[in-house]
């Protein structure tokens, strides 16, 4: 793994640290490649059920490099990420802010925990840009219309407070507790088995857009591969045996 992104195993927990903190751990290509490599490594690995994403330095990303966007243009493998995600549970912790793609590195993930006092926003029409990284998509599922709108148009953040109230944040932690506390969070998801966990994920997020006919239409392919898996069995017969279940993701 390239330095720009480090990664350390907990248990069944994947932690992805972005890791450029001078530059604010804004993305360049170097860092949305290693970024693509960690989620790679996360949703390939039967060992591991969940993830938690956050930055280094005090501050969870200020968005695209400018400075490289200038001379370079977008960073290569970043509209990956941003497209597709994890296929496992993905969790932003977030201190400082996160703003422009930073944010919508953080809405890409599944559940958001952020410290009091941070700021979310994204400032893109400020500098002759506009948030084409997903936000504009995926803000006015999470917020109110108006909220989103307000936050594209002026560029103005919102406090990390703010967005637990609207729904967008899961949970405030006291400052300094994000990365702890979405661990904890990750931990107890990784508690479920692993097969389970995912299809459950996937379910919802392919929700949208799909009438609730299509809907039970699209889940039947998950429901043959997770009720016919050997820890569909497991479950049962460790909850008979009072025991604690042994998952193998199969």
């Amino acid at each position: 793994m390239a330095d720009e992104v480090l990664t350390e195993r907990r248990d069944r927990v994947l932690v992805i640290t972005l890791n450029r903190p001078k530059a604010r751990n804004a993305i360049n290509t170097a860092l949305a490649q290693a970024l693509v490599a960690a989620i790679d490594e996360l949703d390939n690995d039967a060992g591991l059920t969940a993830g938690v994403l956050t930055g280094a330095g005090g501050g969870f990303s200020a968005g695209m490099d400018l400075k490289a966007f200038a001379t370079e243009g977008p960073p290569k493998g970043f509209d990956q990420f941003l497209r597709n995600g994890a296929k496992k549970p993905l969790i932003a912790a977030i201190e400082g802010f996160a703003v422009a793609g930073g944010l919508e590195i953080a809405l890409t993930c599944d559940l958001l925990v952020a410290a009091q006092g941070v700021k979310l926003g994204i400032p893109e029409v400020g500098v002759g840009l506009f948030a084409a990284g997903g936000a504009l998509m995926r803000l006015p599922r999470l917020v109110p219309y108006g909220i989103a709108m307000e936050m594209a148009l002026t560029g103005d953040p919102i406090t990390a407070e703010k967005a637990l109230e609207y729904g967008l944040v899961a949970r405030v932690t006291e400052p300094g507790k994000a990365v702890d506390a979405a661990i904890a969070l990750a931990t107890r998801i990784a508690k479920n088995a692993p097969l389970s966990v995912a299809a459950s994920k996937q379910a919802i997020v392919d929700s949208f857009g799909r009438t609730e006919e299509e809907f039970w239409k699209h889940q039947v392919s998950a429901m043959r591969t997770v009720f016919a898996s050997n820890d569909a069995k497991e479950g049962p017969r460790a909850f008979a045996e009072k025991r604690a279940p042994k998952w193998t993701g199969s």
